[in-house]
């Protein structure tokens, strides 16, 4: 599937998945050979599958990723299969209002809703057969949400996700930027992470955007705010930038690695930690000022982090949770 190699490179080992997934004789095909939206499968397998995104719903951790893949933990460790999810495509985004009311999207424009913490899903919103998948999503509040895509698409909902309208994010030679992570300040700015080592920034809630560039052509993948109001954002061969100032400006933190970065997340003893490809983890006790880089003897490809209180933080990667 030519939409693969737009995406972050923790993408890249999924086109052989979903090329699979389309002589899957249990799904039928539709135009251009994409799958219909079909419920995702249940199976043992289920936890080696690759993992994207992960976030809390309380104090239970929801992982998403393909085949349309969710997983819960409520300690931590262990890690099960939801119940009920209508897709079985690339889940590449997961975020929850509270700890029983949560979204999903991934490709084939899915958005999917749950109001029991992640063990049931329903269909939202489907576009199948047409090349915009959603790569990020932050809602604002239960109504509210902006969802991004490739070239500078997104779409957005003030009805809770069951209908959203175009937009297009960036202009002139900014007009067609991947954009790969939307998130929020502590003050409620959108930010968003993008190709070719650009931001975007709206301080009006996603009506108008301005365009900040760090100076660096590798894509950022990630961002994440601290609760001091800190900002950092992560991409392609260990850049990392850190913003004081609600993301007006912008600059560059040594990671001491040359691999990239996937996911961010700040525990409970206000450190930062950072994941990223062949095991890289970094870790910085300042609030983002400067890290400390160390590396996973097993070097999984690590492409998400979660806080999870006083304990160390869970990671995901792309044969599923990392055991700790």
């Amino acid at each position: 599937m030519k939409l693969i190699r737009f995406l972050p490179g923790a993408v890249l080992a999924l086109c052989g998945a979903h090329a699979a997934a389309i002589d899957d004789p249990a799904v039928a095909p539709v135009a251009k050979g994409w799958p219909v939206i079909a419920p995702a499968q249940r199976g043992a397998n289920a936890v080696r599958a690759p993992l994207l995104a992960a976030t809390r719903a309380g104090n239970r951790i929801v992982a998403v990723g393909d085949h349309g893949v969710v997983l819960l933990s409520d300690d931590g460790k262990t890690y099960r299969q939801a119940k009920s999810v209508p897709v079985r495509g690339l889940l590449t985004s997961v975020q929850f209002i509270d700890p029983q009311r949560g979204f999903a999207a991934g490709h084939d424009g899915v958005v999917l809703g749950t109001r029991d913490g992640g063990e049931t899903w329903s269909l939202l919103r489907a576009t199948p057969g047409v090349e915009q998948p959603i790569l990020s999503f932050h809602f604002d509040s239960p109504d509210h949400g902006i969802a991004v895509g490739l070239y500078g698409w997104a779409i957005e909902t003030r009805d809770g996700g069951r209908t959203w309208a175009e937009r297009h994010i960036g202009t002139g030679a900014d007009a067609d930027r991947h954009l790969y992570h939307v998130f929020a300040s502590a003050h409620g700015t959108l930010l968003i992470a993008a190709e070719a080592g650009t931001l975007y920034r709206s301080a009006d809630g996603g009506k108008s955007w301005d365009t900040l560039a760090t100076g660096n052509k590798g894509s950022l993948w990630h961002g994440a705010a601290l609760v001091d109001g800190t900002l950092l954002v992560c991409g392609m061969r260990g850049h990392l930038y850190r913003s004081a100032d609600d993301g007006r400006t912008w600059r560059a933190v040594d990671a001491h690695t040359s691999q990239s970065l996937t996911g961010i997340a700040q525990l409970a003893d206000g450190s930062v930690v950072v994941a990223g490809m062949a095991g890289t983890t970094l870790r910085s006790t300042d609030g983002g000022t400067t890290f400390t880089s160390t590396q996973r003897a097993q070097q999984e490809p690590l492409t998400a982090v979660v806080a999870i209180g006083a304990r160390p933080p869970a990671l995901m990667s792309m044969a599923g949770p990392v055991a700790r």
